[in-house]
């Protein structure tokens, strides 16, 4: 199984994704955890996990509104 990671601008439109191909769900998870702000700061709006081309889950990056 290969674990990545598709990031989207706010529009909906990919955004290149530095390789991330993992063995795991964790290790993917912890990947991004420490990038996702870099990853803002460059305009992903959303990433989404996929397990072999199967999306597994969609997050939002933009911290929540008070």
């Amino acid at each position: 199984m290969t674990w990545t990671w598709k990031l989207e601008d706010a529009d909906g439109n990919a955004i290149e994704a530095p390789d991330s191909d993992l063995t795991s769900q964790g290790d993917a998870e912890s990947w991004v955890g420490e990038r996702w702000r870099e990853f803002a700061d460059q305009g992903v709006a959303v990433v989404e996990l996929q397990e072999d081309g199967r999306t597994v889950y969609r997050m939002d990056l933009a911290p929540p509104e008070e």
